[in-house]
């Protein structure tokens, strides 16, 4: 069990690569809170060996209800592919925290020409 599985509330991410069967690592992450207004930089990671960030990228006081975006920069990671422009290169996902006392995982599987993204555990 990660040093944080005993936390109250908290938001991690993992990104897996399905073309290639592994985790991708090297994977910048932003994480902002919506607002009305512009967007609201909370901080960033980019992703170890397991395709996860080191910590969660919220806890604490700061973990609160809300809508949240997770900015993830694949273009450098997908560098691999020869075609200019990638056909990805920054994916958003966009969702809401309304249980401060829950884990939060939201996860990317990614590849290429695709992705999805779903509330895991």
């Amino acid at each position: 069990m990660r040093k944080w599985g005993r936390m109250s509330g908290y938001l991690t991410t993992h990104v897996l690569d399905t073309s290639r069967g592994c985790a991708a690592a090297g994977v910048r992450v932003v994480l902002y809170r919506i607002e009305p207004g512009p967007r609201l930089k909370l901080g960033e990671t980019i992703t170890n060996a397991d395709g996860r960030s080191d910590a969660p990228l919220l806890a604490g006081a700061d973990f609160a209800p809300g809508v949240y975006e997770l900015e993830f920069h694949a273009g450098s990671y997908l560098g691999q592919v020869a075609e200019t422009p990638r056909f990805l290169d920054m994916i958003p996902i966009r969702f809401g925290i309304a249980d401060t006392g829950a884990h939060y995982h939201v996860p990317l599987l990614l590849s290429p020409y695709g992705y999805s993204t779903y509330r895991g555990s």
